[in-house]
């Protein structure tokens, strides 16, 4: 079979030199390893089975929260929540994106990637199909951190999926699952409202119809449970690739802490803003349908950007000037949304949706910050748990603030001064260099 031809462009190639592993044109790894490991390409059918996987995956990984942001107050009053509770059930994704995203790279290692997001995704299923039935504040917390559960593992295998099946398309493939998991954020936080009025006005009816979606995305990864390989491969022909000496160790790069810590800054914000900003257009006199469609503008912005920011990123040598775009967008908005809630909504929601796009960016630099697949599941865990550890704090504290305050003017200037941290950090993480170079 002839070779690929070589890229010589320098623009064309990832920043930091974050190429597959193998790709046409790249110096041989190399060999410390006893004897080189044989791998077999991907077969067509199986790159497209992962992509339709990945999509429906994609599409899961946020209803169960934004379609909660949507029926919050009538979830807090049904359950007899006080603000401080209502602050601590915004917290618990982030808490279970922490707990639980870390134990995904044993899973992956032990059954493989596909075996366990199929998994999570049947996790999300059961927890969505439980939660309408609880009762009291335990039974929901509990219902809801299974179905939370299953979204960390998938979280944290999505980066690592897209490098192992679609290692030369790594800004492309981030970007259409980005695009999916911004379409289910935008698609669920407009319409759980009014399907839930038309299902009589019960918030159990409204909460439970998203089980049906996650169903759904169990199906593509069945096929998959048993293709525990295909690491960094072109689906072309088999490749020989030398094994690492040695895994480095993570916690050694400051490219991964700051990674990590941009990830957790702008998990903060998404999350604050899917829980708590219908509620903040609802206190201001806009109406609960309007107030849940403001939300779905918010994510929607995500849809094309989540395809353009990724493949934007991995043509830049440096990703800072990205960085820096986005969090001025989002100081822009919290700004209106402190000064005219009401008057601007519509503007702010779009401002404020362009700046949460700094997730799909995060997720590209996840994939462009290691070189090899092994460093790229490390890399992920590792990124996303700090992340997600960081961010718990921030609903709790917007609920506590909101309580105690009588109004949102303290909630909104924590989340606007956190946008002067994220680009920072994001600036230092968006340089170009690998983990792999600073362990």
């Amino acid at each position: 079979m002839p070779d690929e031809p070589k890229t010589t462009d320098p623009a064309a190639r990832p920043a930091g030199n974050a190429t597959a592993v193998t790709t046409a044109g790249d110096p041989p790894a190399p060999d410390r390893s006893p004897g080189p490991e044989l791998r077999t390409a991907p077969a067509r059918w199986t790159l497209g089975l992962v992509s339709v996987g990945l999509v429906l995956a994609a599409l899961n990984l946020r209803p169960a929260i934004t379609s909660l942001g949507a029926l919050l107050e009538e979830v807090s009053s049904g359950l007899h929540m006080s603000g401080s509770v209502a602050g601590v059930l915004t917290s618990v994704p982030p808490l279970c994106f922490a707990v639980f995203g870390i134990t995904a790279p044993r899973l992956a290692r032990r059954f493989g990637p596909a075996a366990v997001v199929c998994a999570g995704m049947a996790a999300v299923f059961t927890g969505l199909v439980l939660r309408p039935f609880a009762t009291g504040t335990a039974a929901f917390l509990a219902a809801s951190a299974l179905a939370l559960m299953g979204i960390a593992v998938s979280n944290v295998l999505m980066p690592v999926i897209v490098k192992r099946y679609f290692p030369d398309r790594v800004g492309s493939m981030t970007g259409l699952y980005s695009m999916a998991l911004a379409l289910g954020t935008s698609v669920a936080a407009a319409t759980t409202v009014p399907l839930t009025d038309a299902l009589g006005g019960d918030w159990r009816l409204g909460l439970g119809l998203w089980a049906a979606l996650a169903a759904l995305a169990v199906l593509p990864w069945f096929p998959l449970l048993r293709d525990r390989g295909a690491e960094a491969v072109r689906p072309t022909a088999p490749i020989r690739e030398a094994a690492p000496a040695s895994a480095p160790r993570i916690t050694r790069s400051r490219t991964a802490w700051a990674l990590g810590v941009f990830f957790g800054l702008q998990a903060t914000g998404a999350y604050i803003t899917m829980g708590w900003m219908p509620q903040i257009f609802r206190d201001a006199g806009v109406p609960a349908t309007t107030a849940g469609v403001l939300l779905a503008v918010t994510m929607v912005m995500g849809v094309p950007l989540a395809f353009v920011i990724p493949r934007l990123a991995t043509r830049m040598r440096n990703q800072g000037p990205i960085v820096i775009a986005l969090g001025l967008c989002g100081l822009t908005g919290y700004a209106g949304l402190l000064l005219a809630p009401a008057a601007g909504a519509w503007c702010w929601a779009v401002l404020l949706g362009i700046s949460n796009c700094a997730f799909p960016l995060a997720l590209t630099l996840i994939g462009l910050r290691s070189r090899t697949g092994s460093g790229v599941v490390r890399l992920s865990a590792f990124a996303q748990s700090i992340g997600y550890l960081i961010s718990i704090p921030g609903p709790l504290l917007v609920g506590v603030l909101y309580q105690h305050s009588g109004g949102w003017g303290l909630p909104i200037a924590l989340m606007g001064g956190l946008m002067v941290p994220q680009m920072i950090v994001g600036t230092l993480a968006g340089r170009d260099r690998t983990v792999e170079d600073e362990c």
